[in-house]
């Protein structure tokens, strides 16, 4: 009883040793100042950093046009003195921006899984850390990418047109039929923590196998029965080929015209990744001609993609708007991860999810 007493006492004791340490060092960096890169950040990552730092907020958002214009100029105008930047945008950082920040810049949080826009080699030259926030966002990517799998496989713009011009061709009984995901081929490129996600969704709707490519086997393929394989092989032997990888110079326009040639005639590609994974021109190319089935994006080359696009004239293209992340869960998910990271680095502590420690 009496060791039990010390124990806790000194737990109590040590706890708030801690607490009393930490409102010490926060009200001494109070005077650190950390820039959020839009105005669509979401609220609960704001009121993490309001906690330890001074938050500076851009007025503009920071995608499209505004990004890269009146954002891009308000950022130079903020970022001059700033320890750390949480960047929210789909265009690149730059030099210039770099440059601007000042040698005191320690870290640049990217409220993304993918950080190919966040000038990496830069960031390392100049000792800036980096991180990206992977895994929060798997689940919801997953659900879209089965989703746009059924919206590719069952024909959903020809059949969401028909809706609109009121003739209803599918009432027939041989009319506007799709392809099955039961007993389907699954190929997914990038077996991280999104294909997992979506392997694990897609098992509930009977699909036959899955297989996956990559430089090493995972552990937890044996969870689907998923088989490595060389890439080729997976483009010849699957139904459905998904693309989860990261954009790196390796996998840069790996589905193109020699790629595309290898797919089964009713092959469904679906990329939730990164536009340029894909070339576009021979993605259209192929659709068109009808070497294989459909295509089903979330990410695209440029984002958005103007109206007057060519893979939008194709009914076999289901096109998302990125919208992979897009829920007020994982979107507050998100945030709070990058804001923590930001937390750590400015505290000398280990990054949560780091890219460049």
């Amino acid at each position: 009883m009496h060791c039990f007493t010390f124990v806790a006492v000194s737990i109590l004791v040590f706890t708030f040793t801690l607490s009393a340490s930490d409102a010490l060092t926060t009200n001494m960096t109070k005077n650190l100042k950390v820039l959020v890169s839009s105005n669509d950040f979401a609220e609960s990552g704001i009121k993490i950093l309001e906690e330890h730092f001074t938050v500076v907020k851009s007025r503009y958002f920071g995608f499209n046009e505004e990004g890269l214009n009146e954002n891009m100029q308000e950022l130079m105008n903020l970022i001059p003195g700033c320890s750390a930047l949480i960047w929210i945008s789909h265009h690149p950082i730059t030099k210039e921006l770099l440059d601007k920040a000042g040698p005191q810049l320690k870290i640049v949080a990217t409220a993304s899984a993918g950080y190919n826009n966040c000038n990496v080699p830069e960031l390392k030259a100049r000792g800036i850390k980096l991180s990206n926030t992977p895994n929060v966002l798997s689940a919801a990517v997953a659900e879209i990418a089965v989703s746009l799998m059924i919206g590719a496989a069952r024909r959903f713009t020809e059949n969401l047109d028909q809706v609109k011009r009121g003739e209803w061709e599918g009432i027939g009984f041989q009319n506007m039929l799709g392809q099955d995901l039961r007993d389907s081929t699954i190929g997914i490129v990038g077996f991280g923590g999104i294909g997992q996600a979506t392997a694990k969704r897609l098992v509930g709707f009977e699909v036959g196998k899955f297989l996956y490519s990559g430089h090493r086997e995972r552990p937890e393929a044996k969870n689907f029965g998923a088989e490595l394989v060389p890439l080729d092989t997976l483009l010849s032997q699957s139904d459905f080929i998904l693309l989860s990888a990261p954009l790196t110079d390796e996998t840069r326009h790996m589905i193109n015209k020699t790629s595309l040639a290898k797919m089964k005639k009713n092959a469904i590609i679906v990329n939730v990744g990164r536009g340029d994974l894909i070339n576009q021109d021979d993605l259209y190319d192929a659709l068109k001609n009808k070497q294989i089935y459909a295509a089903g994006l979330d990410v695209t080359t440029p984002e958005p993609l103007p109206k007057d696009n060519k893979l939008l004239t194709l009914p076999n293209c289901f096109i998302l708007p990125h919208i992979g992340s897009a829920t007020v869960r994982t979107r507050n998910d998100m945030a709070e991860l990058a804001a923590k990271n930001v937390v750590n680095a400015l505290y000398g502590r280990a990054l949560i999810s780091p890219v460049l420690p």
